[in-house]
């Protein structure tokens, strides 16, 4: 299914066309595809049928409640990594059991939150906070059901910024340590040890460092039942990669394939944390045209959505696709250009050097691959209002996040 076909002549997103959108909700804009979600999430359930599975969607790839609650009507759980995200979570409708709390630096009051809401696990990612945990959990008169995020020096080849399974990583606890880790939490009273986990990194387009990492969680699994330690669930993290440009990653049934035989063998639930392959092409930023500018030296289209919408190229020089919304621009001429916003800094780009079909003032553009770490990583530095989001569904559409007031920026502050 494509989300963002052309038809009559116009971009849309599934049967709404985004001029009209754009009139209606201007720009700049995040529009997501209902349906594009939905089919992603579905492809991970029929990968991974032979096993018990819970995909538990990362929340921070895009945690927009309508998003948040479309998936969780479609069975999903979710991977959170903050309070915030538990709280998300919960008023979108994603049940307590199936929620896992990952990440590092989580406070005391997240950990009293995950455990009075139930979630299914912590993700524990170092010894202190092992032991940070026992006691909230013997606080409360419960125990917290954990599993160790163990780090197994898999090198992803992916962007040094989104890789979390070497062990220069902030993340995870060292394989080596594991074992000794996994014996001092079985004997703490606060604690049940019910998993294993890992996370190796984002936007991973070679299923060999998947199943690299997953062979040694396998075998740190049956190391752990020799020592009566019983593990009944195995958390194989995210990262599966999209296509922004070139990139060839697998189809959820490759990456299932990689992985199903030693799991499988486990008889364990596997947990899911797909982010980005489920939400990332469901969305784009829909931007408008403001000037043209040409410096002799660089041609500059200058449009209304900027770092601060999309920080991505800035930060990862990351490539994003950039389509006119008007299909005749297609057949025109092309020209090589900067695609800038009104931010005031010169790292203010969405694309650099691109070749793209010549674009006027008031024109609309697409840019493409954005429902994931778009709108999440937004800002208002320059005292920018954060963009409107729209989630649409066939030939209807709902704003599921207001644009910004400047009254909502000011909200909060006071002067002395």
């Amino acid at each position: 299914m494509e989300p963002f076909p052309y038809r009559d002549f116009e971009l849309c997103c599934e049967q709404v066309s985004l001029r009209a959108l754009a009139a209606d909700v201007g720009t700049p804009a995040y529009v997501y595809s209902k349906a594009a979600l939905l089919e992603s999430l579905g492809a991970y359930d029929r990968a991974f049928a032979e096993v018990p599975h819970v995909v538990c969607y990362s929340v921070k790839a895009n945690s927009n409640l309508g998003v948040l609650a479309t998936l969780a009507r479609a069975g999903a759980g979710a991977d959170i990594v903050s309070g915030g995200e538990l709280y998300r979570a919960l008023r979108a409708g994603v049940p307590a059991r199936k929620i896992v709390f990952s990440g590092v630096g989580k406070t005391r009051a997240e950990m009293r939150a995950a455990l009075e809401a139930g979630i299914l696990m912590v993700n524990v990612e170092s010894r202190s906070e092992l032991r940070a945990l026992d006691q909230v959990a013997r606080e409360l008169g419960t125990r917290a059901p954990v599993a160790l995020r163990v780090n197994p020096d898999v090198d992803p080849q992916t962007h040094p910024y989104v890789a979390t399974g070497l062990r220069t990583s902030k993340f995870g606890i060292p394989y080596a340590e594991a074992l000794e880790v996994y014996e001092e939490a079985a004997g703490l009273k606060g604690v049940a040890v019910v998993g294993a986990d890992m996370h190796i990194g984002s936007q991973l387009t070679q299923t060999a460092p998947f199943g690299d990492a997953v062979a040694r969680v396998a075998a740190l699994v049956k190391a752990l039942r020799e020592r009566s330690i019983e593990i009944r669930l195995v958390d194989i993290g995210g990262g599966l990669g999209i296509r922004y440009r070139e990139e060839t990653p697998p189809t959820h049934a490759q990456y299932a394939r990689v992985l199903l035989p030693a799991l499988a063998e486990l008889g364990v639930t596997v947990l899911l944390e797909p982010g980005r392959s489920i939400a990332g092409n469901a969305g784009v930023l829909l931007t408008r045209v403001l000037d043209r500018k040409d410096t002799g030296a660089r041609t500059f289209v200058v449009v209304d959505a900027a770092m601060n919408d999309l920080i991505r190229p800035s930060l990862y020089d990351s490539w994003h696709e950039i389509r006119p919304v008007d299909e005749a621009r297609l057949g025109g001429p092309m020209e090589k250009v900067d695609v800038v916003g009104p931010v005031c800094e010169s790292g203010d780009f969405l694309a650099k050097d691109r070749e793209l079909a010549e674009a006027e003032e008031g024109d609309l553009l697409a840019v493409m691959s954005a429902g994931a770490y778009g709108f999440v990583m937004s800002s208002n530095y320059n005292t920018r209002p954060r963009a409107v989001e729209v989630l649409v569904d066939g030939d209807r559409y709902t704003i599921v996040r207001r644009r910004e007031t400047y009254e909502d920026l000011v909200a909060g502050e006071t002067m002395s």
